[in-house]
């Protein structure tokens, strides 16, 4: 409500309100909320955790890293003007409610086209009573504590007001408005997501190793495993031989992801014809992706061959990377380089198809199972985790026999088809998953860090939560 000289002023029941929101923020029921408050109150509600921070920074007034009710009541105050000013922009009919069209046309004039679908499930994340509109209170409600500063912010905010979305951007890059592309913010989300993943890759580099050690050299009758893989690391190399194949792990980050950002952005431009504004459906989003792949795999192929290569290799045997090349050139020639290239290519189809599906299947059981309530960062950790793991499942035995032949020397012979009869007839069905059990073993810690990593990334590089 309005005073008499026209500055905001709470009813009783809405200041009413928010003292029950503070209560809820405030977990240790000290009457003050710190970060750890936030981090477990907004992980409940399904707030991102990366608002925390920023939340904390903006609204501490007297910054002793606390805030009281007094500097959470003056927030809400004056975010609510802000709030309700948003909502009737968007409610472009001025009926009260805000309805997917409105949700398509406020997207458009911020030069990001959403189709009706996409628009629903926006409407979806607010709409408490299922009328597929919704009122002011159910846009506070949902908005109150973003940090959003503008109409633009606010939307940001509204449709990635979650983490990253491990299930899906494994295999199909992010999609970025306009202005994203325009003020260059999509580069430092790229980089924030390589960085992630060249710590995750690093801390989880042993595990790694031991999985190209098993699939090359684990039998039925060798009785070679975890525990004896971990103990021939370390009698052969020490500690150090640990991180063998690393190095250029992470330096394959780089331009891989570069040329499947690249390659994602011209396939699209194909499928959206005369059309540069069409939304892509999911289906177009994973040939995309998939074929973006392809692409940038065939282009830094050869450093995945070196990668197993160093993984592989001896005390003394090479001398870094650049050493390795030339000497697998020099003994086995050029087209060494990319031994083991069918099953890789053939492997990207079944994990991107099976990740993406089982991912949105998740997703939307999530919401049916809590009537339409979006997936908090727990949630979508574990949705991302599970639809890896089938995604690997299913493309195993494929990468797998890829990483065979790319051990194999110039003399080796043996294609697709017979290393894939050669594995069932030694070691049965199941010798076509040795080595998985540590694949499996850095899911959880690979993902765990990647996204402290990432979070860390976007705030020392300005890309804002929203």
């Amino acid at each position: 409500m309005t005073g008499a000289k026209g500055e905001f002023v709470l009813s009783a029941e809405e200041s009413k309100k928010y003292q029950e929101l503070f209560n809820k923020l405030d977990v240790n029921s000290d009457g003050r909320i710190d970060i750890a408050d936030l981090t477990s109150s907004l992980t409940e509600m399904n707030v991102p955790l990366g608002q925390a921070q920023e939340f904390l920074k903006k609204h501490d007034a007297n910054k002793d890293g606390q805030i009281d009710f007094a500097e959470f009541l003056k927030y809400v105050t004056v975010h609510d003007q802000q709030l309700r000013l948003y909502f009737k922009k968007i409610d472009t009919n001025q009926d009260g409610t805000i309805d997917a069209s409105e949700i398509q046309e406020s997207f458009r004039k911020l030069g990001l086209n959403i189709d009706r679908d996409e628009a629903e499930k926006l409407l979806s994340r607010m709409d408490k009573d299922g009328t597929l509109k919704i009122d002011f209170n159910e846009w506070r409600n949902f908005l109150l504590l973003s940090p959003a500063q503008n109409i633009h912010d606010m939307l940001h905010y509204w449709r990635h007001a979650s983490i990253i979305d491990i299930g899906e951007n494994t295999i199909v890059p992010d999609d970025f408005t306009e202005k994203e592309m325009k003020t260059g913010m999509w580069w430092r989300h790229l980089v924030a997501g390589g960085a992630a993943g060249a710590v995750s890759r690093t801390c989880t580099a042993p595990l790694d190793r031991l999985k190209v050690l098993l699939q090359v050299h684990a039998t039925s009758k060798n009785n070679y495993g975890v525990v004896n893989g971990f103990k021939f690391m370390l009698n052969e190399g020490g500690v150090k031989s640990l991180w063998r194949g690393n190095g250029i792990n992470v330096i394959k980050i780089a331009p891989e992801t570069a040329i499947k950002f690249m390659a994602y952005e011209q396939i699209k431009t194909w499928f959206r014809g005369e059309d540069p504004a069409k939304e892509l459906h999911i289906l177009e989003r994973l040939c995309s992706g998939s074929l973006a792949g392809c692409i940038s795999q065939t282009a830094i192929y050869p450093m995945e061959v070196l990668k197993t290569r160093l993984a592989l290799r001896k005390t003394g045997q090479f001398n870094g990377i650049f050493d390795c090349a030339m000497k697998v050139y020099k003994n086995e020639g050029i087209r060494m380089f990319y031994r083991g290239y069918v099953p890789n290519i053939i492997g990207i189809i079944p994990y991107a198809g099976i990740d993406l599906a089982v991912y949105e299947t998740l997703k939307k059981t999530y919401r049916q199972k809590t009537n339409g309530q979006d997936p908090g960062i727990l949630a979508l950790l574990g949705c991302g985790t599970i639809s890896s793991t089938c995604g690997q499942l299913s493309s195993y035995p494929l990468a797998l026999i890829r990483t065979k032949l790319q051990a194999q020397g110039a003399k080796g012979q043996d294609t697709l088809r017979t290393m894939f009869t050669k594995i069932v007839k030694q070691d049965g069905f199941f010798g076509l998953y040795r080595g998985l059990a540590p694949n499996f073993m850095k899911v959880i810690p690979a993902v765990s860090i990647s996204y402290v990593v990432y979070e860390h990334s976007r705030d020392a590089l300005g890309v804002k939560s929203g």
